[in-house]
C-alpha cells in the first residue's frame, strides 16, 4: 500500500546571521517555526552553510547556541528525535566546512532509520543525537572538504558537503548538503560565458554527484540542497542590459588590469545604468530582479542545465536568493555587491523526483519557495522545497 509522508527540506546560507549578531534572528526563527506549523511536515531536514559567518572563530559559540534554540524551541517539541551535525571545529583548516546539518522527526512518525557508514546497514533512530565540533569518528554521516587542487588560482575556502542517509516507511533517500564556490569578482565573471567561476562549480558539483553515486554503498534517490552559488551568466547578461548604452571600460594606470565597467545611457544625460567593479554590481533598475520573481532573468540561470541527466528540479517560481540587503527595514532590496541570482537551491535526482506525490490540482501539493520574502532573513533567503514523500507500508 503506497503512503506519504510530508516533508519539509530547508537550506540557509546563515553567515550573515552571525555577523550582525543577534538583530536578524528572532525574526529568522520566527519565519521557519511559521513555515513548520503552516506544512505541519513529519520529517524536517534544515541545511546550513557558513555556519558561525566570516568570523567563525568570534562566532561559533553563538552558533552553537542557535542550533540549540531550534532544537529546544517548544515549536518542535513534538518532533522527538532530533539529529545535529555542525562542523565548528575551525582549527582542523584541512577539513573544516562550517556546514550545518539538522533533521527532526515527528513523534507520529513511527518507522525512520538512518544509515551508518561505518557498519553499512540502517538503524531504528532514537533521541536527540547532537554532534558539534569535530565531526570525526561520526558514522552516521559523510563529510567532505572539496581537495585543494579544485581551484588552483583561489583561497582554499570552507566549501564541501555533507551526507546523511535514511529510510522512510521504507524508502531510502540521501540527504547531501553542498556549498560551492562564488564568484570571487564581478569582473572576472564578466570575462567568458561561462565563467571561469562557474567551470570551478561545475567541477565540484560533478565530484559530489559521483560520490553520492558511486558503489561503496548502494545508490539511493538523494536530494542535494545548499548553496550552489549558482550566478546568472554574467557576460550575456551584462550584453543584454547594456544593449542600449555606452559602454567604458576603465584600467588601472600602471597595468591593463579592468578596473570598472561603466555603462552609461547614450540619451537621459548620461545617467550610469550600470557600473561593476570586482564587489560592486549597481544596476540602476534594480527592480528588474523581483519583477514577475525575476522571470525574465531564468534564460541566464543555467548552471544546473549542464546536470540534467542526472538532476532535476522543481519550476522556480520566486526572485533570486542573493544577495539580499542586511538592514532589517528593507528586506526586500537587494545590495549591489553581487548581480542578485538563485544561488540556493533544492536539487534532486531523476529517481529522487519520482518518489514526490503530485496530488490533484485541488490538494496542497509541492511547495518550493522562498522563507521570509518580506522578512530581513540576512543576505540570503532560505529556500524550502515542502512535498508529500511516496513511503510504502509493509
Amino acid at each position: 500500500m503506497e503512503m506519504y509522508t510530508d516533508v519539509l527540506l530547508v537550506t540557509a546560507n546563515v553567515g550573515s546571521l552571525f555577523d550582525n549578531v543577534g538583530e536578524i534572528e528572532g525574526d529568522w526563527l520566527r519565519e521557519f517555526f511559521t513555515t513548520v506549523h503552516m506544512y505541519k511536515p513529519r520529517f524536517v531536514a534544515l541545511h546550513f552553510q557558513e555556519v558561525g559567518g566570516k568570523d567563525y572563530m568570534m562566532n561559533m559559540g553563538h552558533a552553537e547556541n542557535f542550533f540549540w534554540t531550534i532544537e529546544s524551541s517548544s515549536e518542535m517539541a513534538d518532533f522527538d528525535r532530533v539529529c545535529v551535525y555542525v562542523d565548528s571545529h575551525f582549527k582542523a583548516v584541512d577539513s573544516f566546512t562550517a556546514l550545518g546539518s539538522m533533521y527532526f522527526i515527528h513523534k507520529s512518525l513511527k518507522n525512520i532509520q538512518q544509515y551508518d557508514f561505518n557498519v553499512k546497514e540502517f538503524k531504528a533512530v532514537s533521541g536527540h543525537n547532537k554532534y558539534v565540533g569535530s565531526l570525526e569518528g561520526v558514522t552516521t554521516m559523510e563529510k567532505e572538504k572539496f581537495p585543494k587542487n579544485f581551484w588552483p588560482d583561489f583561497k582554499w575556502s570552507r566549501k564541501g558537503y555533507m551526507r546523511t542517509r535514511w529510510i522512510i516507511h521504507n524508502q531510502g533517500l540521501d540527504l547531501v548538503n553542498v556549498h560551492l564556490f562564488h564568484d570571487a569578482s564581478n569582473l572576472i565573471a564578466c570575462n567568458a560565458s561561462p565563467s571561469v567561476y562557474s567551470a570551478n562549480r561545475k567541477k565540484a558539483l560533478r565530484y559530489v554527484i559521483n560520490r553520492i553515486e558511486d558503489n561503496s554503498y548502494s545508490p539511493l534517490p538523494f536530494f542535494l540542497f545548499g548553496d550552489f552559488n549558482f550566478r546568472l551568466d554574467t557576460l550575456s547578461l551584462v550584453q543584454n542590459l547594456s544593449m542600449s548604452a555606452d559602454i567604458q571600460t576603465v584600467k588601472k594606470d600602471s597595468s591593463n588590469e579592468v578596473e570598472k565597467i561603466i555603462c552609461e545611457e547614450k540619451d537621459n544625460d548620461h545617467q550610469v545604468l550600470l557600473h561593476i567593479e570586482t564587489k560592486l554590481f549597481a544596476y540602476l533598475h534594480q527592480a528588474v530582479f523581483r519583477e514577475n520573481n525575476g522571470k525574465e532573468l531564468l534564460k541566464y540561470d543555467k548552471e544546473i542545465s549542464s546536470f540534467h541527466d542526472v538532476i532535476t528540479e522543481e519550476d522556480i517560481s520566486f526572485p533570486p536568493s542573493y544577495p539580499y540587503s542586511e538592514d532589517y527595514t528593507k528586506p526586500t532590496q537587494y545590495m549591489n555587491t553581487r548581480c542578485p541570482a538563485w544561488c540556493d537551491r533544492i536539487l534532486m535526482s531523476h529517481s529522487a523526483g519520482d518518489i514526490i506525490h503530485r496530488r490533484e490540482e485541488s490538494e496542497s501539493g509541492v511547495v518550493y519557495n522562498t522563507l521570509g520574502s518580506n522578512i530581513c532573513m540576512g543576505d540570503h533567503k532560505p529556500v524550502f522545497l515542502f512535498f508529500p514523500l511516496k513511503t510504502i507500508a509493509h
